[in-house]
Parts: C-alpha cells; structure tokens; sequence
C-alpha cells in the first residue's frame, strides 16, 4: 500500500481543526468550518485554498513547443511567453489522459499544471511520446507547493498583504515575482469562477505566504468547497466530466480542441466521431423538486435510462438542485424533461445549459 504524502503545510492544517481525509494521495484539508461559509467567501471575498498536491512537469529542449503541441489538445507554439494555455493531453482513441495547464515559459520550456491523482501516469505517458522529439520531461512536483488565493477581492488582498500590484496580471497570464523576499510564480488563473491567483513555490516559501493571508484575515478553504465552486462554474473535474472513457467532445470541451493544427494525439478519432455524430453529451440538470443529484446517479426517461449524473449539488450560491450528466445524444435538447433516480424516488428536472452562474474572471 502507497505511503499517504503529506504536503507542506499538512501541520498548519491539522492545527487548525481541518476535517483531513486522503485524497490523490495525500492528506488534505477537506473543510475547516463548513462548506457553505467558505464556498460564499471566495463568491463574495477572497479565501485560500492548499492545492500543493497538484502536478507539476517540466518540458524542456529545442523541440519543447513542437511536442507539447503534439500531445496537447489546444495549442501553445504560437502564443507569446507568460501565456497559460488550457487544454487536455489525449489517448490515439480520443479520450482523456487529463486536462491540464500549460505555461509557455519560453520557446525552449513549458511548466505543466496536472491533476494530482495522474501525475504519475501523465508523467510517464509523456515520456512515452517523447521519441523523435528533442526535449526531456521532468516531474518536478515534489520540489513545488502551491496556494490559489481567489475571490473578487482577491487582487486587493495580494497588494494589502504583501505590496504586490497585479492589476496588470491579464487572465491567463503568469510571472515570476518576489513576495516575502522569495522568488514565485503567480498566474492569474483557478478552478472557481472567480478572479484570483495560483502561487507556485519552494515549501518554505508557500508557508511563509500562506502564514502571512491566515494574519489578515483570508479564509482557509477546503477542497469540499473547491468542488462546489468548480462545479456551479461548470468546470469540469477529471473522474467525473472527464476521464479516459470520454473524450473532449461528449465533455462540450471542443473549444480547447485546435483541429487546425497539423497534427496531435487522439485528432483522427476526434474527426471521424465529429464526421459521424455524437452519441452522448454532458449537459447541465436543474431539478424541478428539493432533492440533491449525486454523482452516478440514473438519469431516466420513459422509464428507460438515457444516462447518468457525473456532479450534483444543492448549489450554494442558486439555492437549487443543479448537476452535470452524461446523457444520450437525442435527450441533450435544451427544456427536455428527465427524471433523476435518487434512492427509490424519480425526481424531476429537465436539461439545461451548464452556465449556472456568471463567472467573474478578470476581463
């Protein structure tokens, strides 16, 4: 049985009462005081959330931009350095390795952000696509830990806290900066809807920031609440939107899909389910009565199963049952009305767009 990892600020978490369950690996902060209050302080103000068991892979080499490019669903090669780039690596069949992010650091190396349950398996994946290629790969996620400090206050917390202006930090963009006299990376990116900032640094770093936030009054989130906010944002969660039964396609994740581009893994599939049309569909789920869709649930019409809920919720923010599901192509219409097997009732509902709520990312 693997060893539990612990991350860098694991006794930080235990002495504040964190509810600490396993996850990916490590054991990680799930909720300090409840869902519901974190969730409305990155919706309303600003938290903080320890993602340090994120994946991080290094590509470096004179061929780095053409294989990432190669492996990599959307497309890097392009865009100017200090760009993020979001997108998935995929298998030959057109399903999903993982979705990740892709920093351009320069013409030479990209810095890749991973799900922290496949960093293993990304990392040797990449390494396997490597012949042919001029670049090496390198897991670096044991030397880095890492905070998102996100809520619409976000960006005034960071120059209260520490002097640092990064109002001229456009969305999707990153730098490194010098905060508490060490040297970091900031992205202006998330996985919440709202605006805020993914910090990446050594250990002793990301404790000295992370210390600083807790004195002035940032909320400690846990990764309850960080699913909550994903979800109601409609981003997709890897295991549940996505995985390697389900390809970028059936996800609504087409977007992040360059077709135009010469050539990467998984594009012919890709084309050919395009060619001959999708048989299923994550849509979005409101329910019509007070029950709460759980993932795996039974999406049913006619009394025939058309589907399955892939996440559900009693939305935070909306006050109403809303889920993503995977349902058959010809019952993805807008309005068309499903039922939801919950325990031994059928719950209403009907299928809706997966915008539940407006996101505010800096424009």
């Amino acid at each position: 049985m693997a060893e539990i990892k612990q991350t860098s600020l694991y006794e930080y978490h235990v002495q504040k009462g964190a509810r600490m369950e396993e996850f990916a690996g490590y054991m990680m902060p799930i909720v300090y005081t409840s869902i519901p209050e974190e969730h409305k302080a990155v919706r309303e103000n600003v938290g903080m959330f320890d993602v340090s068991h994120m994946g991080e892979i290094i590509v470096k080499g004179n061929d780095a931009l053409k294989f990432v490019d190669h492996v990599f669903s959307n497309e890097i090669t392009s865009k100017e350095a200090g760009k993020v780039v979001y997108g998935m690596m995929l298998y030959e069949n057109g399903t999903i390795v993982d979705d990740l992010l892709v920093y351009k650091v320069s013409d030479t190396e990209c810095f890749l952000v991973v799900n922290a349950s496949n960093t293993g398996k990304d990392y040797l994946w990449l390494v396997d696509n490597t012949e042919g290629f001029d670049v090496t790969v390198n897991n670096r996620s044991e030397d880095y830990s890492q905070i998102a400090v996100q809520g619409p206050e976000a960006e005034k917390k960071m120059l209260e806290v520490f002097g640092l202006d990064l109002s001229g930090l456009a969305f999707y963009t990153f730098g490194n900066y010098i905060i508490l006299d060490n040297m970091v990376l900031v992205s202006r990116t998330g996985y919440t809807g709202e605006d805020g900032f993914e910090i990446y640094g050594d250990h002793q770093a990301i404790r000295e920031i992370w210390d600083a936030l807790d004195r002035n009054q940032v909320l400690p989130c846990g990764l309850g609440a960080r699913d909550t906010l994903r979800f109601e944002a409609s981003l997709p969660l890897y295991g549940h939107e996505i995985s390697d039964q389900i390809t970028p396609l059936e996800a609504g994740l087409k977007m992040f899909v360059k077709f135009e581009k010469p050539d990467f893994i998984g594009k012919m599939e890709l084309e050919k389910a395009l060619a001959s049309g999708l048989t299923r569909r994550v849509v979005g789920l409101e329910l019509t009565e007070m029950a709460i869709p759980r993932q795996g649930y039974p999406v049913m019409k006619n009394a025939a199963e058309i589907g399955y809920v892939t996440t559900g919720y009693l939305s935070i923010t909306l006050g109403k049952p809303i889920a993503m599901a995977m349902v058959k192509a010809e019952y993805a219409k807008i309005g068309t009305e499903i039922l939801v097997q919950i325990r031994k009732k059928q719950v209403p509902g009907i299928v809706r767009d997966k915008k539940f709520l407006q996101k505010n990312y800096k424009k």
